[in-house]
């Protein structure tokens, strides 16, 4: 299959990445001079480990992104009319820096505040962090990953020393005998990934957490593996409960713990509460089937004979004001069964964006600096700071986390001008009623994109940058894969780089140090911040990755006549970065969502993706054949709650939390729990599921808790008495 697409064109084939998710399934796009009457973009997946050649919809469509219809040409400034208006490159950089440096003076570099997104290269991940702390003087930076990665990185980082989604190749899941897959619906988020669980399947091994029958989930149907459908927002429990099987029934990997690990007295003692019929009566989940889960994970454990296990979390777990203590549990349990640091074993997170990983490691987050290295750490501010020009004392502290960030925006004490890359938070943040009273609250909004996305038509300056296949860079997947993005496409005339965007700013805002436009010489710089860092890229170059494809960090620079370093493709084969060498097990215990149930929404909302769109949608919603497949929000509801409320499949049903309501088509389903209700969260204004969503947050992570919150559901043609009404901001 392949797709095309109008656009000025450069005539050779280029070998790439998808530009939607972690996966990053490799293609290879295709000059096509005059085909169709016009010029063209063919795009072929193309072999590579992750996606063996394959695409989804998604990937087979991306290139008609390149040329959608409102794409942004043109700066945008908002007139005193009220209006966006058309403007030279040169007024819009002046009019945001002569504002900045204001709004600087007269309340200081914090006063300017940087949201950042999982889709930037890592080139501009690097430069944005850079540009805030040097250019701005601002602490307040963070992004979007604060929404998908927070809480399985600050898991991993206190347990296993270190943060990589996969701390293994995707393709070791291949010879597993068990892989236990918790709040991630691979098979319409990560379609091509379904192919390295073809082994696990064909072996009944296949484990399914999850209170949707979703596409994932019904993989293991038909003896290919367990589905746990379990209350939302009790997976915890559900962990809890498998340790406990595995401690009482002796089935840990006692040598590995003794070795490797530390934490386990205290482990014991807490999931000792946690018996399995005790945490039935919690999750839902037969006390029966805990327990052949946990023998099932124990049967395929190295040290019990078997191939190999492995534990997976996704944001169904994550997203959570546990979520830090969810993944700490699901870590524990592949702790107890020896897994992390076995060939064909571990524990990882499955990253969603496309650059959720490398977007983490090199600045973007409020406590980070490149390397992963932490904000706080003197010896990681003299090694940045040498490498960027700068005495360490000028570098800012640490900043707020994103929902704080964004719930700070135009009070009195918080930032009174925001600039966006790579995000569209009217659409992907918590609560957004609340977002976008904090934007209009603002002095100024600057937003960068390539489309006018709900975000920016907000904006008082619009700046329209280069996308995807009209730029150089590189990504890193959800392997933990540094990966090359080559140009493929000329952009529009109007369209620049974030990274010329950035220098132009930093001159005008007379910003010390070298702000590069070239994307290799920006990586360059990276690799030589990030030298010695938890993510060490010192060793890659725009070249060595162009002759090996892609490379596992960390990878270190080596000295001179030494062979280069090979990466890293499996971490952990002799023990664990920590400053013991070992693993610590963290006890933790459950205590539910924020926003539970309660009389006047007696049921959950879940929220999640579907098959054809990604994030918030401001790219599927404009690919024809995804946005027709899937045109709008829909609520999953169950035949029983349908006959309760009085409504048939196809007609349109209420939601009601204490943020605001929302009325959509409804699905009638039996995939679904009978106290849950799902909606995908890709649409805008009235169809925005997080219109409803809480923002109540994990006190480790930051992480918002989008995955579960009390609801109220209705007949549409009928409001219910009492009911939360929608608070200002946007229209209900």
């Amino acid at each position: 299959m392949t797709t095309t697409s109008t656009s000025t064109v450069r005539a050779d084939s280029v070998a790439t990445h998808c530009p939607y998710c972690a996966l990053q399934c490799a293609q290879t796009l295709t000059a096509n001079p005059g085909l169709d009457g016009a010029n063209g973009v063919t795009v072929e997946g193309r072999a590579f480990p992750t996606n063996r050649g394959g695409l989804c919809q998604k990937g087979w469509t991306s290139a008609e992104v390149l040329t959608s219809p409102d794409r942004l040409t043109s700066p945008l400034v908002r007139g005193v009319d009220g209006e966006l208006a058309p403007s030279s490159w040169d007024d819009a950089l002046d009019l945001v820096a002569d504002r900045l440096l204001a709004i600087r003076r007269d309340s200081g570099p914090d006063a300017v505040a940087v949201f950042g997104g999982g889709g930037l290269t890592n080139e501009k991940a690097y430069q944005l962090g850079k540009f805030a702390r040097v250019a701005l003087g601002t602490a307040n930076i963070d992004y979007n990953g604060r929404f998908c990665m927070s809480s399985a990185a600050a898991a991993a980082n206190r347990s296993l020393g270190v943060d990589r989604g996969l701390p293994f190749p995707l393709t070791d899941l291949a010879s597993a005998d068990a892989v236990l897959l918790l709040g991630s619906n691979l098979a319409e988020t990560m379609p091509p990934s379904v192919a390295h669980l073809a082994g696990v399947r064909g072996r009944g091994g296949l484990v399914v957490v999850d209170p949707r029958r979703s596409a994932t989930a019904d993989l293991a149907a038909d003896g290919q593996g367990l589905h746990l459908q379990p209350v939302p927002g009790t997976d915890l429990v559900v962990l809890l409960a498998l340790q406990h099987v595995l401690l009482t029934d002796g089935l840990v990997d006692a040598d590995y713990l003794e070795r490797r690990t530390n934490g386990l007295e205290d482990v014991k003692r807490r999931s000792a509460l946690w018996w399995p019929e005790r945490a039935e009566q919690v999750c839902g989940v037969p006390a029966d089937l805990l327990r052949d889960t946990a023998r099932l994970l124990a049967a395929a454990s190295p040290s019990r004979g078997g191939t190999g296990a492995f534990v997976l979390t996704g944001r169904g777990v994550e997203q959570s004001r546990q979520g830090t203590a969810t993944v700490s549990a699901a870590i524990t349990l592949s702790l107890l069964l020896g897994l992390p640091g076995r060939v064909g074993s571990g524990y990882g997170a499955v990253t969603g964006q496309g650059n959720g990983q490398g977007g983490r490691e090199h600045g973007q987050k409020a406590d980070q600096l490149p390397g992963y290295r932490m904000i706080d750490d003197p010896a990681a501010r003299a090694h940045v700071a040498a490498v960027w020009g700068v005495s360490p004392e000028s570098l800012p502290g640490k900043g707020m986390p994103a929902v704080e960030l964004l719930a700070s925006l135009g009070t009195a004490d918080g930032p009174r001008a925001l600039l966006v890359h790579g995000s569209n938070v009217l659409v992907s943040a918590p609560n957004v009623h609340r977002v976008a009273d904090r934007l209009a609250a603002l002095d100024l909004l600057v937003v960068c994109d390539f489309v006018p996305s709900e975000t920016a038509l907000l904006a008082d300056v619009v700046l329209p940058v280069t996308q995807w296949a009209e730029e150089e860079g590189t990504m890193t997947s959800l392997e933990g894969r540094i990966i090359r993005r080559r140009k493929a496409v000329e952009p529009p005339a109007g369209a620049r780089s974030e990274l010329w965007v950035w220098a132009q700013l930093a001159a005008r805002l007379g910003a010390a140090g070298t702000w590069d436009t070239e994307p290799s010489l920006v990586f360059d710089e990276l690799a030589r911040a990030s030298r010695g860092g938890r993510a060490d890229y010192s060793g890659l170059s725009h070249t060595r990755l162009d002759g090996d494809e892609a490379l596992h960090w960390p990878c270190p620079a080596t000295g001179d006549g030494e062979p280069d370093h090979p990466g890293t493709p499996r971490l952990f084969a002799e023990s664990f970065p920590t400053p013991d060498g070992r693993a610590r097990m963290v006890a933790v215990d459950h205590l539910g969502p924020a926003d539970d149930l309660r009389p006047d929404a007696p049921l959950y909302l879940v929220t999640g993706r579907v098959l054809q769109h990604y994030q918030s949608g401001a790219q599927t919603r404009r690919v024809p054949a995804l946005a027709g497949a899937v045109p709008g929000a829909f609520a999953e509801v169950h035949p029983l709650l349908a006959a309760r409320i009085g409504i048939a499949d196809g007609e349109r049903v209420r939601l009601t939390t204490a943020r605001g309501s929302l009325a959509v088509p409804a699905r009638v389903t039996d995939s679904i729990r009978p106290d849950t209700v799902f909606v995908p969260f890709h649409w805008a204004g009235t169809g925005s599921v997080n219109r409803l969503t809480t923002d109540a947050t994990d006190p480790v992570s930051g992480m918002p808790e989008f995955k579960v919150c009390a609801v109220d559901v209705t007949a549409a043609r009928v409001q219910s008495a009492g009911s939360a009404r929608p608070t200002a901001g946007v229209p209900a």
